[in-house]
């Protein structure tokens, strides 16, 4: 069944709950949107706020400090916020994926060396402890890995190590807030579910939250090669099938959101590294992120992918943040096109919201409309 880029759009907003906010506690909301990606970890709060139903300014930290969310390394080795019920599925999928590989030759033996991690992540400490302790031991134990794995390791500090460990961020000082967690702990997860298991349920996931999504969007968002993704989807035998603008084969669940192409989609404000930008295959994020406007919110140079806002549900410009020395807070909305009259307003109100979320002690809110 054919299936247009519009009505993509309108599925994928619909489970972001970027069509109408969602009415569940922030727990609920991450598992219905898939693995939020934490780069840059001021997006949090906005990543929730924009989906969620009356979220309060401080309730993001609070799901951590209770343990209703974690973060911690996963998908393609990026940092992403997930439920403690997922992260077992999400950590098996990423310490199998490409990144998660050891580079240089065949899998070693290195249970005594992970052992001896888990050991470690038992007390939060800083990453730099953990690539020492491994550092150490490779060199104790010489001839475990090659010269050239050793070496392609440290460049990349011991991630194919970590992800078979299964670590989340914790905050130094010992309380959650808006200061980025810099300490790694062992993740909600004595032992890795069975990985075909896994799989199965990190592709429905990612169906759920993104979908209708072909083989090959599933693959890059969670860094596998696409037969064994392809194998897998061909396998789930209840899913439905469609086929998009460049005749792709894309699957979703049967019962997932897909409204009509005529349904109006609010304005929202999406933070950096949102996920819903990332999450199919590199030039295939047209039902999102139009293709004129890709090099303006996706900067090659460091990986950056800068906060942005939605009209009709696409993106149609990007946002900043300034505070001044007075405590004033100064949201700027940049557009990329010629924006509705009426939508501007629509953006100058949301942005005062976001601004309120954000800053709720600020001396004053104001939000700046450039074009």
């Amino acid at each position: 069944m054919p299936i247009t880029t519009r009505a993509l759009n309108r599925a994928l907003l619909a489970r972001q709950g970027l069509l109408e906010r969602m009415r569940l506690p922030l727990p609920g909301v991450a598992e219905r949107i898939g693995a939020l990606q934490m780069q840059y970890w001021p997006a949090l709060g906005p990543a929730l706020w924009s989906r969620a139903h009356e979220v309060a300014p401080g309730s993001p930290w609070h799901a951590h400090s209770t343990g209703d969310l974690v973060t911690g390394t996963l998908l393609r080795g990026t940092i992403h916020t997930v439920t403690p019920a997922d992260y077992p599925a999400y950590a098996a999928v990423s310490a199998a994926s490409k990144v998660g590989s050891f580079r240089a030759g065949p899998e070693p033996e290195i249970g005594e060396l992970l052992d001896l991690v888990r050991e470690m992540g038992a007390t939060p400490r800083p990453v730099a402890d953990l690539v020492a302790a491994i550092d150490a031991w490779v060199v104790a134990n010489p001839g475990v890995l090659s010269g050239r794995e050793i070496e392609l390791q440290r460049l990349y500090r011991w991630t194919s190590v970590m992800m078979r460990v299964g670590f989340v961020r914790v905050p130094a000082e010992g309380v959650w807030s808006k200061r980025t967690p810099l300490l790694f702990a062992l993740g909600p997860v004595k032992e890795f579910p069975p990985l075909p298991e896994a799989l199965d349920f990190v592709i429905r996931r990612h169906l759920g939250a993104f979908g209708p999504a072909a083989a090959e969007d599933v693959a890059s968002w969670i860094a596998w090669n696409i037969t064994p993704v392809r194998t897998a989807l061909e396998a789930m035998t209840d899913l439905v099938t469609f086929t998009d603008d460049d005749g792709r084969t894309l699957y979703d669940l049967p019962g997932a959101p897909r409204p009509g192409e005529d349904v109006e989609a609010p304005v929202r404000l999406l933070p950096w590294f949102d996920s819903s930008l990332l999450a199919y295959a590199p030039g295939r994020r047209t039902r999102i992120l139009p293709d004129a406007h890709r090099d303006h919110v996706y900067v090659k140079a460091n990986g950056q992918l800068k906060p942005s806002f939605l009209v009709d549900g696409k993106v149609a410009g990007l946002w900043t943040m300034t505070t001044a020395k007075g405590g004033a807070v100064t949201l700027i909305l940049t557009p990329l096109e010629q924006v509705p009259i009426l939508a501007k307003a629509e953006l100058v109100a949301e942005a005062k919201r976001l601004l309120e979320f954000t800053h709720p002690d600020a001396a004053s809110h104001e939000v700046v409309f450039r074009g």
